[in-house]
């Protein structure tokens, strides 16, 4: 089976470079027609301008593939709206919107200031939701739609000096979360990415040594598999050079200490509350939510 986007119309956010320049230039390869966005800032997204983004959009029109490059910021209203206009004023259509945008603004949060906190969830976490917002009511018009969040393992486990950062990226899982129920029956699928690779936003995270070997094209084939028609629905993928994985949570049995429970019995039960054994995912029909 071969995976084509004929006829599909991809919005690529923060594509002028690393992963969603990998991204953006797949998807062309096979078919789809993209939009390139990047500001074109610094890592902790100050200043801007469209040359990385122009320059990918060469790259995918010397391929043989058509794009169009826009330069509007994720976190800004009419930077979004700009963005999805340009789609529409060229193709007519939205299919598939990888949300990729990101900067970093890494300290301890000892060190941290509320507006280095603010500013990386604006960027990730609401941007992403700002751009999904907009393209939204388009994929259930036409009933179709594939989104992807990239989340990080930061956000899955933790990562010293990157509250603001992890905050953000468990956010897009339970973005996805929500997102997977109401869109399932307009066929419209959201599922998140948690990439490990060497990019600009990587560079002093990741060793020298294991670098070499976690190149960010080894993540796009993930990323264009949650873009086709055969994604899945609502699955964290864990991408690292050439090894995917899913993430999940998961829920053990518990145990039920009845009405009465105090502190004391919680104490004592501890060692079973909190054994994993048998531990499987739950969704909120199952908890009756």
């Amino acid at each position: 089976m071969t995976i084509s986007f004929e006829g599909k119309v991809a919005i690529v956010t923060g594509a002028g470079g690393g992963l969603g320049r990998c991204h953006a230039l797949e998807l062309a390869r096979r078919g789809a027609k993209v939009v390139v966005n990047d500001l074109g800032g610094a890592m902790d997204g100050t200043g801007g301008n469209s040359a990385a983004s122009e320059a990918v959009v060469e790259e995918i029109r010397a391929a043989g593939g058509e794009a169009i490059a826009n330069g509007g910021s994720v976190s800004d209203a009419q930077g979004v709206k700009s963005l999805v206009a340009a789609a529409l004023d060229k193709w007519g259509r939205i299919d598939i919107l990888v949300n990729n945008a990101g900067i970093l603004r890494d300290k301890s949060f000892v060190k941290m200031t509320m507006d280095d906190f603010r500013t990386v969830l604006e960027v990730h976490l609401i941007g992403s939701a700002m751009v999904t917002h907009e393209v939204w009511p388009l994929m259930r018009e036409q009933g179709y739609g594939r989104i992807v969040m990239t989340t990080s393992p930061s956000g899955l486990y933790g990562n010293f000096g990157q509250t603001n950062y992890g905050a953000a990226k468990l956010g897009l899982v339970g973005f996805m979360n929500t997102l997977k129920i109401e869109g399932a029956k307009y066929n419209i699928h959201t599922n998140a990415i948690a990439p490990v690779a060497m990019t600009r936003m990587t560079e002093g995270l990741i060793p020298e040594d294991a670098a070499k070997n976690l190149g960010p094209e080894l993540i796009t084939p993930g990323v264009v598999y949650l873009c086709s028609d055969e994604a899945p629905n609502g699955v964290v993928l864990q991408a690292a050079g050439g090894n995917f994985s899913v993430a999940c949570i998961v829920e053990n049995q518990g145990v039920n200490l009845g009405p009465d429970a105090s502190v004391e019995d919680v104490a004592s039960q501890w060692a079973k509350i909190s054994d994993l054994t048998g531990a499987k995912p739950r969704n909120m029909l199952q908890l009756g939510g």
